[in-house]
């Protein structure tokens, strides 16, 4: 996922994906640990979209402060 992509969604989206991402993520572990997994780089690319969502989480977190201060 891009992170434009990412940027369009609204703040419960990202929660929510968020939450689906941290549960795949779980399940591809699992998987990995007990040697059933089918495609190892798919653990990448879900940790790497968890990171955007929390960066573009945080970026809307300090310009909702800036825009109070």
């Amino acid at each position: 996922m891009k992170a434009k992509q990412i940027r369009e969604m609204s703040d419960q989206e990202l929660v929510q994906k968020l939450k689906e991402l941290k549960g795949e993520l779980f399940n591809l572990r699992f998987q990995k640990a007990v040697g059933q997994l089918d495609n190892p780089m798919r653990i990448r690319e879900v940790k790497k979209t968890i990171a955007r969502i929390k960066t573009i989480m945080t970026e809307r977190e300090r310009q909702a402060k800036a825009q109070k201060a």
